[in-house]
């Protein structure tokens, strides 16, 4: 008789003892896109371990500074950690030159962090923002530490099931409401395929010189597929 090896899980459904050794996969779905007149970025909102969803709610824009935003994706606590030491050293360096630091900036010490430490950390990061020297920029950090500046970035697990869609949809210089369009639908239907990501919807909307503008959407706002 061949032996049957099951886990234990608690009331709310989270395994009771974990193996260290085991690799812990994690899965999110993040994009950022520059449009007429700003950027905007967005993910989803599930944080999970292996099998196990600890956190459906989870926030994936992070704030850099009022013009700069990073998404996260890979091991939250190693983005945060990461997203919490490139703030500290914008506001050192606006503290010391009196100005906005610029997109490219913040890109280039997402960059030297992820590559100096990617055999200690589980990071790639999408940054976005506006300056008045560049305008709308995003900045795609993956896994390994290399920088590519885009039009549109994809990022996360659930990035792989969307590749097609965002070639037959994409164009540059989208409207702003035709890029959030673009933005929900992209977005929906990589939580739709990919099984690491899910909850709602969160998207946010950088323009020049004004705080950014978040938005969240859930039940019947994701669109369908």
């Amino acid at each position: 008789m061949a032996a049957v090896t099951t886990q234990a899980f608690d009331k709310y459904g989270a395994p009771l003892s974990l193996n260290k050794e085991e690799e812990i996969s994690t899965g999110t779905s993040i994009i950022a896109c520059t449009f007429d007149g700003g950027v905007m970025i967005g993910a989803d909102s599930r944080t999970s371990s292996g099998i196990y969803v600890s956190n459906r709610v989870a926030d994936k824009l992070t704030r850099i500074t009022d013009n700069i935003y990073c998404c996260r994706s890979g091991s939250a606590a190693d983005t945060q950690a990461i997203a919490d030491i490139v703030a500290y050293h914008l506001d050192f360096y606006k503290a010391e030159t009196g100005e906005e630091p610029k997109v490219a900036i913040a890109a280039a010490i997402f960059q030297e962090l992820c590559y100096k430490y990617k055999e200690q950390l589980l990071a790639a990061v999408i940054v976005a923002g506006w300056d008045s020297v560049q305008g709308s920029q995003v900045y795609s950090i993956p896994l390994g530490g290399m920088c590519f500046k885009q039009s549109l970035a994809v990022g996360g697990s659930g990035s792989t099931f969307i590749y097609g869609y965002v070639d037959a949809n994409f164009r540059p210089g989208m409207t702003e409401d035709e890029c959030r369009q673009f933005m929900s639908k992209t977005l929906a239907l990589a939580m739709s395929r990919d099984g690491s990501s899910g909850g709602v919807i969160r998207l946010g909307t950088i323009r020049p010189g004004k705080p950014i503008e978040r938005e969240i959407l859930s039940g019947d706002k994701i669109p369908r597929f």
